[in-house]
């Protein structure tokens, strides 16, 4: 009877969920033998976005610094500056080395273009030929001669709390606290034995792949990640958590989430109310690039995830 009963539970069991047991065992076996090769891949994609002399990174900030001089009112370093994806899509506060206060009572009042147009100018004038400097929408961007590639974001104090810094999708600014979303990103990546900042930016270098009207802005990633890891239990590293972090995000996503840093009520306003149209194409779209990443290790094929980063 004991028997029959222990089969009566397995039976109650609908055939979806059956299967899904299954597919999961079958997963936990194929990964377990292919996360070592895995993780040396992924490990090899990370050094090719973000391989960088920290102490030469600083030396050069402070350089970047004195050479601006009078225009600047402190600035702000940043833990986990480097860029991904050959700096084409970049607007995370991840990804900037430091945030540069400005003090040009000049500039009060103009818009971030004009701010960061000056910065530019000043910097090619103060380097020569020791880099190429240049201004996007939301920073300056040094590139040295040796290939080091450094981010500096202009910024305006406030109320000493909040800064405004320019926005990544309008030609305005933005008003945030880095410092305290700075600590909540330290924190979750500490619980995460320092792997959620490389899993991040392994994250934007695959949707920096996607049609431009499927990007998640920047920072819209880094608080997605924030939420989909907060009292993860899972294998601490970026083989595990880079699925992980598109498994769910795909339903995070569905549902505003509640800005960090104090730069808008939500930070993914533009996405619109709950379950609106453009948050389920997104959730769709993250979706598919989980089930890529399944499969992918399934086969057991590095060339399948190489894939995922714009890698033939």
């Amino acid at each position: 009877m004991g028997g029959s009963g222990g089969g009566g539970t397995f039976y109650s069991r609908t055939p979806d969920e059956a299967r899904r047991r299954v597919r999961d065992a079958e997963d936990r076996t194929t990964v377990a033998a292919f996360e070592s090769t895995l993780s040396k891949t992924l490990g090899d994609l990370l050094g090719t976005y973000n391989s960088r002399d920290h102490n030469l990174v600083e030396e050069r900030l402070v350089d970047l610094k004195d050479a601006l001089g009078s225009e600047i009112d402190g600035t702000l370093d940043q833990l986990f500056g480097g860029s991904v994806a050959k700096h084409t899509y970049v607007d995370g506060l991840s990804d900037i080395d430091s945030l540069v206060f400005v003090n040009d009572t000049s500039l009060e009042g103009k818009k971030p273009q004009t701010v960061l147009a000056k910065m530019e100018k000043i910097l090619k004038k103060e380097l020569g030929t020791e880099a190429d400097v240049s201004h996007g929408r939301m920073a300056v961007t040094v590139t040295f001669r040796d290939g080091m590639v450094i981010q500096l974001l202009p910024a305006l104090k406030t109320d000493g709390v909040h800064v405004h810094v320019p926005s990544s999708r309008t030609e305005n600014w933005s008003k945030i606290n880095p410092v305290t979303f700075q600590a909540v990103l330290t924190k979750r990546n500490t619980e995460c034995g320092g792997k959620l900042v490389p899993t991040i930016k392994l994250a934007k270098a695959i949707v920096g792949q996607l049609p431009e009207a499927q990007r998640l802005s920047g920072y819209h990633m880094e608080s997605l990640a924030i939420s989909a890891f907060k009292g993860y239990d899972g294998p601490k590293t970026t083989a595990a958590m880079l699925p992980t972090f598109f498994e769910r995000s795909k339903d995070l996503i569905l549902s505003p989430i509640r800005d960090r840093s104090g730069q808008s009520v939500h930070v993914d306003a533009y996405l619109g109310e709950d379950n609106s149209v453009a948050r389920q194409t997104m959730s769709h779209v993250l979706g598919r690039v989980a089930r890529r990443m399944r499969n992918a290790t399934a086969a057991g094929s590095t060339e399948q995830w190489r894939t995922l980063f714009g890698f033939e």
